[in-house]
């Protein structure tokens, strides 16, 4: 464990650490700046990373300047034309159409993001085009994993205490005046002392939250994956079961899995009628694992007894869903990542997945297409 935590800050230290370029331009008034590659960046991105940069002499900069409003996709269109690199947020869905516009030029694209369900990995992995007479695959992609373990970990904790002692309901009670005389099972939730937590999808972020968990006298500990992960599993002391074995014994259930064709709407009505009537449902990978209208279900006729979402679809979600109307349902706006801390690495690390892309150097960390 001692070894994993210094490796991940290892980690964060070198994806904010601006790159060390031998005999680097410094400067557009070393070189014509209409030489230098042409990077878009689709977001006004926290300001570590877009200083890494600017302030590195290698590229020239155009960017979407806003971080209220994603760019039009009318927009995005037209500005990737032509463009050698360019970084994305997951709000922006890079597709055929987008390859297509941006042209043969597009060598590197560095995603400000864990997740990749927003990239078209089929359309990345089949463009091919000729340089000097020599056929090269594909575009280089970076991504921002781990260095917001720890963010997204605290988070999920924090949803799920929430969750489970029903703090938004009480907050409501105490401020409305429904705070009357004391009763004996007024607002009672679930705790986790001698509970079964399930964790779907055992990675950096499942292990950094059970570790958080462990001190709340959890009394097991239980995962399922496409495959057993003995290693990770060994940190916290986990068992390996099946997907209905995981709905059925746990207490509490943490979706920790990517979004991929497998996954898409996985907890469904078919889960859900496998957990217990007490368990509570947390999910801050992605919304599209969780078939909504199923949930609702769940949660309005009591199948399940409640659910905390960072994440759904769409987003944000329309105020008018059913899901706002439970009680016993908590919606945040997909923040599980959002410290500053956390912000200002992720986009580090982009641009220095970017940079180095644009090199031909092995990027810090690569998508593997």
């Amino acid at each position: 464990m001692f070894c994993s935590r210094v490796a991940l800050r290892r980690l964060q230290r070198i994806a904010v650490a601006p790159l060390n370029v031998t005999g680097s331009v410094t400067g557009a008034s070393q070189k014509e700046m209409s030489t230098l590659p042409r990077v878009y960046i689709t977001r006004q991105i926290p300001p570590e990373g877009l200083k890494i940069l600017r302030e590195s002499g290698q590229v020239q900069l155009e960017l979407w300047d806003s971080d209220d409003v994603p760019v039009p996709r009318k927009e995005l269109l037209q500005k990737v034309k032509g463009a050698d690199a360019l970084l994305c947020v997951l709000t922006e869905k890079i597709d055929a159409e987008l390859l297509d516009a941006a042209g043969p030029n597009l060598k590197v694209l560095s995603t400000m993001s864990v997740g990749f369900d927003h990239l078209s990995l089929d359309e990345l992995k089949k463009r091919l085009f000729f340089r000097v007479c020599v056929l090269f695959r594909g575009i280089r992609v970076g991504y921002t994993p781990d260095v917001l373990t720890d963010c997204v970990a605290e988070l999920t904790v924090a949803l799920l205490l929430t969750t489970s002692r029903r703090l938004i309901e009480a907050t409501h009670e105490a401020k409305t005046g429904g705070w009357g005389t004391w009763r004996t099972l007024w607002l009672c939730g679930h705790e986790l002392a001698g509970s079964t937590v399930g964790i779907f999808g055992l990675g950096r972020i499942g292990v950094a939250i059970a570790e958080r968990l462990a001190p709340f006298k959890v009394k097991k500990f239980i995962y399922t994956d496409v495959a057993p992960r003995p290693e990770l599993a060994s940190i916290i002391n986990a068992e390996y079961v099946s997907v209905d074995e995981l709905a059925k014994r746990s207490d509490f259930m943490a979706m920790c899995c990517a979004l991929t064709p497998e996954t898409k709407e996985i907890c469904n009505k078919d889960l859900f009628s496998k957990m217990k009537k007490t368990s509570i449902f947390i999910n801050t990978s992605r919304g599209g694992v969780v078939n909504q209208e199923d949930l609702y279900e769940a949660l309005s006729t009591g199948q399940i007894a409640a659910a905390g979402l960072d994440v759904t679809v769409p987003e944000p979600l329309p105020t008018s869903h059913p899901l706002f109307t439970l009680n016993n349902c908590v919606i945040l706006p997909h923040i599980a990542s959002a410290s500053y801390t956390t912000r200002n690495a992720m986009s580090s690390l982009a641009a220095n997945n970017l940079l180095l892309g644009l090199r031909g150097e092995p990027m810090i960390k690569p998508l593997k297409l």
